[in-house]
C-alpha cells in the first residue's frame, strides 16, 4: 500500500523548532542553520500545505491556525519518530524524567526507584517533585504522577490507585482531650485544612451532616507529606491516606482514631502524551509500578 504524499523531513524538522521557539532566529540557532535557510525550508512547506504556517509580525512570527493544527501533529510525529530511532539504534541506556507530586514521591517513589533501576538497568530515572500540572510540550519529562480524576486533555491515564483519606494525628495530641471515641471529638481539636471538601465528605459518612469548621483557623499546608509531618509533631489532626502513612502508623507516631475510611472518586495517576503511551521505558515504568504497587493501598 502507497503511502500519502508526505512534505520533505528537513522542512517538517524546521517547523518543528520554529513552531516551539515562535522565532525564526532561534530555530536557526538549535539546528545549526541560517535564518535564511529556514525561511526558505518553511516556505516550502507552505507552498506543499498551499497556504501560510506563519503570520508574520514586525517583531517576530505567530503560528496562523493552520500552523497551530499542523504543529501539534507535526510534534507528536517527531517523539514518535525519535522513539523508534533510539530504539532502532540499540541504545545501551534511556533516560525517563518524571514529574512527580511530593507526596507519592516521598512516600511511595524514593523508597523503590533503586528496585526498578536493579530490574531496568538500561533505564536511568531523573525525578523532579512538583505540584505544577507538567507541561509536556516542552518536552522536559516523559511521564507525570498527578493527583485527581483522571482527565487531564491531550494525556494518557493510567490509574495507579485510590486516594483514600481518613484522620490521623499524634497520639500525644489525642491525650489532651482523653483520647478520640466519636468523630465530633476532631473537633475539640485543630484541624488541618480545614477548607479541604475531603473533610465534609468524611464528617458526612460519619453521620454528621451539619459540621462547621469556618471557627477553625487551620494549617495551609499545601500538600499531604506536609500535613502529615504537621500532624505528627501535634499541630492538629490531618486528613490523610493510610497508604502512604504505614511507617508512621507502625512507629506510634500517628493513630488513625478510626476505622472510616472515604473516597470522592479522586486517585493517583500516571500520565503521558497520548502520542507516548506505547513508547518502550514508560510502558516498562507503568508495569513496574503496577507490579509495585499491588496490595499496596490495601
Amino acid at each position: 500500500m502507497s503511502r500519502p504524499s508526505l512534505p520533505p523531513l528537513a522542512a517538517v524538522r524546521v517547523f518543528d523548532a520554529a513552531a516551539r521557539h515562535r522565532n525564526f532566529t532561534a530555530a536557526a540557532s538549535e539546528l545549526g542553520m541560517t535564518q535564511a535557510a529556514v525561511s526558505y525550508q518553511i516556505r516550502i512547506l507552505e507552498e506543499r500545505v498551499g497556504g501560510p504556517l506563519f503570520v508574520r509580525r514586525p517583531r517576530g512570527v505567530e503560528l496562523s491556525d493552520t500552523g497551530r493544527q499542523f504543529a501539534k501533529h507535526v510534534s507528536d510525529a517527531m517523539d514518535i519518530l525519535g522513539d523508534a530511532f533510539a530504539e532502532a539504534r540499540g541504545q545501551t541506556e534511556e533516560r525517563l524524567s518524571i514529574s512527580v507530586i511530593p507526596t507519592f514521591a516521598t512516600n511511595f517513589l524514593a523508597q523503590r526507584l533503586s528496585a526498578f533501576h536493579l530490574e531496568n538497568p538500561s533505564i536511568s530515572v531523573r525525578i523532579e517533585v512538583n505540584e505544577a500540572l507538567t507541561d509536556f510540550d516542552a518536552g522536559e519529562f516523559d511521564v507525570g504522577i498527578r493527583g485527581g480524576m483522571g482527565k487531564w486533555p491531550g494525556l494518557a491515564s493510567h490509574k495507579l490507585m485510590q486516594a483514600d483519606f481518613t484522620p490521623m494525628l499524634s497520639p500525644k495530641l489525642a491525650d489532651t482531650i482523653g483520647g478520640l471515641r466519636e468523630p465530633a471529638d476532631i473537633l475539640k481539636l485543630p484541624v488541618i485544612a480545614c477548607d479541604d471538601p475531603w473533610w465534609h465528605t468524611w464528617f458526612e459518612a460519619a453521620g454528621l451532616t451539619d459540621v462547621d469548621l469556618s471557627m477553625q483557623t487551620g494549617l495551609y499546608l499545601g500538600t499531604q507529606i506536609l500535613e502529615a509531618n504537621a500532624a505528627i509533631a501535634g499541630q492538629g489532626v490531618g486528613l490523610l491516606t493510610p497508604a502512604f502513612h504505614r511507617d508512621a502508623l507502625e512507629l506510634g507516631l500517628l493513630i488513625q482514631p478510626f476505622d472510616l475510611t472515604c473516597s470522592d472518586g479522586s486517585g493517583f495517576w500516571l500520565v503521558c502524551p497520548q502520542s507516548r503511551r506505547n513508547t518502550r521505558k514508560i510502558t516498562v515504568f507503568r508495569q513496574w509500578l503496577d507490579k509495585a504497587l499491588t496490595g499496596f493501598g490495601h
